[in-house]
């Protein structure tokens, strides 16, 4: 019987154990967070699925889309401590390392006082990780298509 194997770069993400602390981070969410879900939710950045409170192996980001590898983290106050600053530097070098996200960060107040800017920041790493896709996957259907019949 054929089992198929999880994707590498989604074994981790979601875990059931997890659900309920991102059920409760959904719930209780920042003002803020509120905010930019408005802003990001049905596609509305330039056609992007994304997804609150995603966990990806230990960590849960703010928003997340899984389709272009983007997290968006909103940061309080409890970031800009020496223990929040360490802490948020780990995770981020994870989520690069071992998942090749790209992860932006954003003061909470920002979504209030520049919703406009935080936009644009964001639309400008979709473009940059759309193109970084498409380049990688016309590399891979180089690599890996075979030449026309009769070309070697």
């Amino acid at each position: 019987m054929y089992h198929p194997q999880p994707r590498p770069d989604t074994q981790e993400n979601n875990r059931p154990a997890m659900k309920e602390n991102r059920r409760s981070l959904r719930k209780e969410g920042t003002p803020a967070e509120a905010t930019l879900w408005k802003m990001l939710k049905g596609r509305q950045v330039l056609g992007v699925k994304f997804r609150r409170q995603f966990s990806v192996g230990p960590y849960i980001l703010d928003f997340y889309s899984p389709e272009i590898k983007l997290g968006i983290e909103l940061d309080g106050a409890g970031h800009y401590t020496l223990d929040g600053t360490g802490y948020d530097e780990a995770r981020t070098e994870y989520l690069t390392r071992m998942h090749g996200i790209r992860v932006i960060r954003f003061e909470n107040k920002q979504v209030f006082d520049s919703a406009n800017g935080i936009l644009h920041e964001i639309e400008e790493a979709v473009r940059e990780a759309k193109d970084a896709s498409k380049a990688e996957n016309n590399l891979l259907h180089h690599l890996f298509t075979p030449p026309p019949h009769g070309h070697r």
